[in-house]
């Protein structure tokens, strides 16, 4: 499966059913992707590949390097750790929290190459979600 069909096929899926475990397998196992979404007002998911859910109230930054991703295990920004997220090879993703007037709640801001679905809920665009392959951030 490509990130282009795995995303056709989570367009237009209700908020709370983005995936199942086996199209989650598929992804990850099979096709290597990553898949990208927000799940309420103050979490981001990502599937596939990496498989983890990050605090993101008011939005975030995700970074990622051929590993997966990199987090800073300080609570503080001046740890050494903090340091690695500008790593050469590393990459990043902005989780952004209603940027649009009368958007969708989430969206993402990547230099990866990627596609986009819209998870919906109630019938309005909730999330704009990202599908990328995950060699794409050793590019």
């Amino acid at each position: 499966m490509t990130r282009s069909e795995l995303a056709e096929v989570l367009n237009g899926r209700e908020i709370s059913h983005e995936m199942d475990k086996s199209e989650e397998r598929e992804a990850a196992a099979e096709a290597g992707l990553v898949v990208v979404f927000g799940y309420s007002d103050d979490g981001v998911e990502l599937r596939g590949v990496i498989d983890d859910e990050l605090s993101a109230y008011g939005g975030t930054t995700i970074h990622l390097n051929a590993g997966g991703l990199v987090q800073n295990k300080c609570d503080d920004d001046d740890c050494p750790n903090f340091a690695g997220f500008d790593a050469p090879g590393n990459r990043k993703i902005e989780a952004l929290w209603c940027e649009e007037k009368d958007g969708p709640a989430w969206t993402y801001k990547t230099d990866i190459p990627h596609s986009t679905f819209d998870i919906m809920e109630e019938g309005d665009v909730f999330c704009r979600g990202i599908v990328f392959e995950m060699w794409e951030v050793t590019r």
